[in-house]
C-alpha cells in the first residue's frame, strides 16, 4: 500500500522558517529590514521632543519595553533552536531591534539634551514685549524667557566689561538713546567676543540697531 507519508513535508509554522531547500524568504527578510527601521524613528522621535520633556520615566519605560521585546525574541530563537528548528531570522530580527533601540536613545538623548531641553526652557518661560530698560528693572521679569525691548535701546559698548574663567565672559549694558539710567539691570552677554581689558563688545550683532 502507497503511504503518502513517507513523502510528506514538513510545513513551516512561521514566516521565519524556511523550508527543507532553506530558500530565503522574503517576508521574513522584509520584516527584519522594516521593523528596526520603525522601531529606531519611533524611539527617536520619544526621545528628541516633548514626550521626553513632559514625561522622562514613561519615555524611559518605553525605551525598556523595547529592549524587553528584543530579548523576549533573542530567548525564543534559543528556544527552538533546541528543538533543532531553524532560528537564524528571529536571532537577526533580536540584534536588529536591540541595535536600534540603542542607537535612537542614544541619539534622541544628544538632540534633545543640546538642542531641544534649552528650547522647551525658554518656551515654557514668560515673554514680554517693549521692554524699556530705563524704567523697568530686572526683577519685574525674572520670569522671563524672551525679552522685547523698545525702539530706541540699543547697547552701551563704553560701559562693557569681560570676565576670564577659561573662557572669556563679556558684557554689555543695554539702554535707552536719550534717557540716562543710575542702575543697569539689563546686559548682553557674549563668550571670547572682547579683549576684557578694554570696552570693546563685539559679540553677536552687537551693530545691529535692529538686532
Amino acid at each position: 500500500m502507497y503511504d503518502d507519508s513517507l513523502h510528506a513535508t514538513d510545513t513551516p509554522t512561521s514566516i521565519f522558517t524556511p523550508g527543507k531547500r532553506r530558500r530565503l524568504n522574503g517576508l521574513a527578510v522584509a520584516i527584519n529590514a522594516v521593523v528596526p527601521v520603525i522601531v529606531f524613528t519611533v524611539l527617536f522621535y520619544v526621545m528628541s521632543f516633548e514626550y521626553h520633556y513632559e514625561r522622562p520615566a514613561l519615555t524611559y519605560a518605553i525605551v525598556l519595553l523595547a529592549l524587553l521585546i528584543a530579548l523576549c525574541i533573542n530567548l525564543y530563537a534559543r528556544a527552538i533552536r533546541s528543538r533543532d528548528r531553524e532560528a537564524t531570522w528571529y536571532n537577526f530580527a533580536a540584534v536588529a531591534i536591540a541595535a536600534a533601540v540603542i542607537a535612537s536613545t542614544v541619539a534622541g538623548y544628544l538632540n534633545f539634551w543640546y538642542n531641544m531641553q534649552p528650547y522647551y526652557d525658554v518656551d515654557n518661560l514668560n515673554t514680554y514685549p517693549s521692554v524699556d530698560p530705563s524704567v523697568q528693572r530686572g526683577v519685574e521679569v525674572m520670569d522671563a524667557g524672551r525679552v522685547y525691548f523698545r525702539s530706541g535701546t540699543r547697547l552701551d559698548p563704553t560701559k562693557s566689561m569681560g570676565f576670564k574663567n577659561l573662557d572669556l565672559y563679556c558684557v554689555a549694558p543695554i539702554i535707552v538713546e536719550d534717557a540716562p539710567s543710575m542702575v543697569y539691570d539689563f546686559w548682553a552677554v557674549g563668550i571670547n567676543c572682547c579683549s576684557g581689558q578694554t570696552p570693546d563688545f563685539r559679540c553677536g550683532q552687537y551693530a545691529n540697531p535692529r538686532a
